[in-house]
């Protein structure tokens, strides 16, 4: 499948019931932004097709990604992410809008669910639905070498994926695992606001990983 057939068979994606629902109710009764329009659709990936550093997340905001169609931004894990992507040469400016003319630098951003689910929580069945997208996206990817995992459930996502055992690679912040043909594996607590305003992830401790991948993948 070549990217713009992926682009459109997942967009057009409604494999989840609860999914759709949730994605479209919420662009139905939107209050904060009640004068835009929502994406309200699965969200696919964005940067550079030559990226050798995948960012894998959860899924989309509920008001961030599914309002925007854009991974990590019009929310707070954007607002958190993108800078920091820009202090470590990776992006060309330090804010993420619909249709500027950001650009990514070796570097790939995406998630384990394409649809915002309700709070925040994909099922098991959800997330082994967008798997199959997962595994065409990546695919598109032919450099990439290192992936950095947002989360525990990105984590895991991805180690089913690459049809490895979670007991062998455990979820902790700042964890590395050499993966087979060269590939790493870097964990990171979720850029999200839970996360990010409690201080369980400041902006020291996330960029000291990005710029480990960043080394990795010999950015």
């Amino acid at each position: 499948m070549d990217l713009e057939t992926f682009y459109q068979e997942l967009t057009a994606c409604r494999l989840c019931p609860r999914l759709v629902a949730w994605r479209e109710g919420v662009a139905g009764t939107k209050r904060a932004f009640r004068h835009e329009s929502y994406w309200a659709r699965p969200v696919p990936g964005f940067g550079d097709l030559e990226a050798r550093l995948v960012l894998f997340g959860l899924a989309p905001g509920a008001h961030g990604s599914n309002r925007t169609g854009r991974p990590f931004t019009g929310d707070a894990s954007g607002a958190f992410l993108y800078p920091l992507l820009h202090e470590a040469g990776l992006s060309s400016k330090p804010e993420s809008h619909p249709g500027d003319d950001l650009r990514l630098y070796g570097v790939y951003l995406t998630a384990a669910v394409r649809c915002a689910p309700p709070g925040n929580k994909p099922t098991a069945e959800e997330l082994r639905a967008c798997a199959r997208w997962t595994g065409v996206e990546l695919g598109l990817l032919p450099q990439a070498r290192v992936y950095l995992a947002l989360g525990r459930i990105a984590h895991e996502a991805l180690l089913d994926h690459f049809g490895l055992r979670k007991g062998a690679y455990p979820f902790r912040h700042g964890a590395h695992y050499p993966l087979p043909e060269g590939k790493h594996l870097l964990c990171s607590y979720h850029v999200s606001r839970q996360n990010t305003q409690t201080g369980k992830l400041t902006r020291e401790m996330f960029l000291e990983v990005l710029l480990q991948a960043k080394a990795l993948a010999g950015l």
